[in-house]
């Protein structure tokens, strides 16, 4: 998969803005970029890491709480950390910061707990085009998966997009459309057709063995041209 953006994204859902904001602001240190209306009640606030980007979604409506999803770990680089240092936001998730390079994580990197890891591997190489690494992570671009077995992801594997923690993964790409197309080709689950967002974006989700959402973003600022229906 050819992919406009060195980096992914990740998105997660809140209805704690205010404590969302205070802790992504003051305690990791992410700056503030601008504000999204997403529609639905929704307002995703960004944030930036390097060229990565948390997605901070505030609903206006209750979310559900899942559970502990398949993103069970956050992992930041910031220049102000001089060791790892383990932190949990207001939502209970849990966020590590690390010095840049730490492990070779720049930008944002995600720990997934996943039921079989050999299968998730395949998933990631096949659909996304991600490489291993000597250390058993798996590189997208140059941000970093780390994989890690466990039997909570399988209970998330239906949980919706809109629910309470780290929810999602944002690719950023230069065709959604033929990215998603050859993602189904591959094996992933489709969970949403591609859909055109004004002039902002042509967005699309697959979904991997452990139900981890995975946006496929043509995102006009990043791919430098209009998106077309």
């Amino acid at each position: 998969m050819s992919l406009a953006k060195a980096f992914f994204d990740v998105g997660l859902f809140t209805n704690q803005r205010e404590l969302q904001q205070q802790f992504w602001s003051e305690q990791v240190g992410l700056t503030f970029d601008h504000t999204l209306k997403l529609g639905g009640g929704v307002l995703q606030h960004r944030y930036n890491a390097g060229i990565a980007v948390l997605k901070l979604n505030d609903a206006r409506d209750s979310l559900p709480a899942p559970g502990t999803g398949p993103i069970v770990e956050l992992l930041v680089a910031t220049a102000g950390a001089s060791a790892p240092r383990a932190l949990t936001d207001p939502d209970g998730n849990r966020v590590t910061l690390v010095p840049p390079g730490h492990d070779g994580i720049q930008g944002l990197a995600v720990r997934l707990r996943v039921t079989d890891p050999a299968r998730s591997r395949a998933f990631y190489e096949q659909v996304l085009g991600c490489v291993p690494e000597p250390n058993g992570a798996l590189r997208c671009g140059e941000a970093l998966l780390l994989l890690e077995q466990g039997d909570s992801a399988a209970a998330a594997g239906d949980a919706p997009l809109a629910a309470v923690g780290l929810r999602y993964l944002t690719l950023q790409v230069f065709d959604c459309d033929a990215a998603y197309a050859s993602a189904l080709a591959c094996g992933a689950e489709g969970a949403k057709a591609p859909v055109t967002l004004g002039s902002t974006a042509r967005i699309a989700f697959i979904r991997d063995p452990d139900g981890v959402w995975i946006e496929l973003s043509e995102r006009a600022s990043v791919t430098g041209k209009a998106v077309s229906e």
